[in-house]
């Protein structure tokens, strides 16, 4: 569990240094849309954290640092859930 612990408070310190390096370039699909000028339409679904934002953080670097540890965290579960679930199939 220590390990865990390490691992996860690791990625929260690189997220910490790195967020500010990322790009604010458009990517994939929204560079695809630019470029051929397609207008955007509105989204049927906002989804959890919408452009890697917490809306309730007014700070940018803030509000994309708890979406990107949240997300970390999120991952993390499934990924925990996942093994749990096929160990537990296997062992049975």
């Amino acid at each position: 569990m220590k390990r865990q612990s390490a691992v996860v408070i690791a990625i929260i310190v690189f997220l910490v240094f790195f967020i500010p390096l990322a790009s604010s370039d458009p990517d994939g699909l929204e560079r695809v849309v630019e470029n051929f000028g397609v207008e955007e339409q509105a989204p049927f679904w906002h989804g959890l954290m919408p452009d890697y934002t917490i809306a309730a953080v007014e700070d940018a670097y803030v509000s994309t640092l708890i979406a990107g540890v949240i997300g970390v965290l999120l991952v993390l579960l499934a990924g925990l859930a996942v093994e749990r679930a096929i160990t537990s199939k296997n062992q049975a």
